[in-house]
């Protein structure tokens, strides 16, 4: 399973949940075992009367969560070429409800999100009552790499950053530190990697009986304040601007012919991030063109049943096996894409991709 659950001893018989992935070789990246102890553990958790606070966190330096195990998703999408697996309704659809627990849940949930935090690590860390980033942090939605798009509550967060930071971020997976994400509303504290048992320590010693809102606050406080000296240097708002106008465009070829130009950029930041995106998925760039678009008029429900029809369509189409396939299974990084040319893709292939692949009601209708 992967996930050990532990409950610590707070003040007049409170208890803390502590849920912890702990699967290091995969750099903590989400099964369906581990999505399905998740969802039972927290959904037990929120009506135990004496947990009163939850936190979530990964074991091992490198990540709190690299993002979802695919190789099995893959492995039957490309035993099934065209078609749906049944593997997928399942892992969509109990990942989503996990995420989408976790932006609805009733007690406080701390997440803290150390090290790598990518793809389904995001939709974890992104639904937290407080999103906790360290000096290790590096977000990102780095799904045009390997043929998908920025799910798990991805339309949700993108659409609502700053500017054209989102559509950029999604478009080249670019990786943002513990600062940025204070900057663009992505976490809300930053502490000091080695501050995490001193946190426990602290919400164990809190009397959860009275004040309790007040008391967290002022124990995260004084965690960041000891922290502040740490902060790293901001990256993408100082390029707010820049990127900005780049992407001040009426359509995706124009986004993505704008950031190729930036392949020979003397910021390597920037031109770092051209070349991801050059080496993408050029049906992915569609895709997240249209889920940002999409999502500034839905609510959170409806971002994650948008985002279920589109995963499944990914699981019929070619990109996603193909993209893993480079990526993660032969490595050999050279993905053989089926749309190699963002200007070719029809407008009608990219709205397939958003069209229900099921019979009848939604199945996250209930959300």
């Amino acid at each position: 399973m992967n996930v050990i659950f532990t409950e610590l001893h707070g003040q007049h018989g409170a208890r803390i949940g502590v849920a912890t992935l702990d699967a290091t070789a995969s750099l903590n990246a989400l099964t369906l075992p581990m999505i399905e102890a998740l969802s039972a553990k927290l959904t037990a958790w929120a009506t135990e009367p004496s947990i009163v606070c939850v936190v979530l966190r990964g074991n091992g330096e490198k990540a709190f969560c690299a993002g979802g195990d695919v190789l099995d998703l893959v492995t039957a999408c490309r035993a099934q070429p065209g078609q749906v697996p049944d593997l997928a309704r399942r892992f969509f659809a109990d990942e989503y409800r996990l995420d989408h627990l976790i932006h609805r849940y009733p007690k406080p949930l701390l997440c803290w999100a150390h090290g790598y935090v990518m793809g389904g690590g995001m939709g974890l860390m992104q639904g937290a009552g407080v999103r906790i980033v360290t000096p290790s942090s590096r977000l990102a939605m780095p799904e045009i790499s390997i043929g998908l798009y920025p799910d798990v509550g991805g339309s949700w967060f993108l659409a609502r950053l700053p500017g054209k930071l989102g559509l950029f971020l999604g478009l080249t997976g670019a990786h943002i530190n513990g600062r940025d994400a204070l900057d663009l509303d992505l976490a809300d504290r930053l502490l000091l990697d080695e501050q995490q048992d001193e946190l426990l320590a602290g919400l164990q010693q809190l009397n959860w009986q009275e004040q309790s809102e007040l008391q967290l606050n002022s124990l995260l406080k004084a965690l960041e304040q000891q922290a502040a000296a740490q902060q790293p240097a901001a990256q993408w708002l100082p390029r707010r601007a820049k990127l900005d106008a780049l992407l001040d465009v009426s359509d995706l070829p124009s986004a993505w012919h704008a950031i190729s130009s930036l392949l020979d950029d003397q910021d390597p930041l920037l031109a770092r991030a051209a070349r991801t995106m050059s080496n993408g998925c050029p049906l992915t760039a569609h895709l997240v063109w249209e889920q940002i678009r999409r999502a500034k008029y839905l609510s959170l429900a409806q971002v994650f049943q948008m985002e279920y029809a589109i995963s499944l369509n990914c699981c019929r189409h070619p990109e996603f096996a193909e993209g893993v396939r480079a990526r993660l299974i032969d490595k050999d990084q050279t993905p053989h894409w089926h749309w190699p040319d963002v200007t070719t893709i029809s407008p009608a292939e990219i709205a397939a991709h958003f069209q229900p692949v099921w019979e009848g009601e939604h199945p996250l209708a209930d959300l």
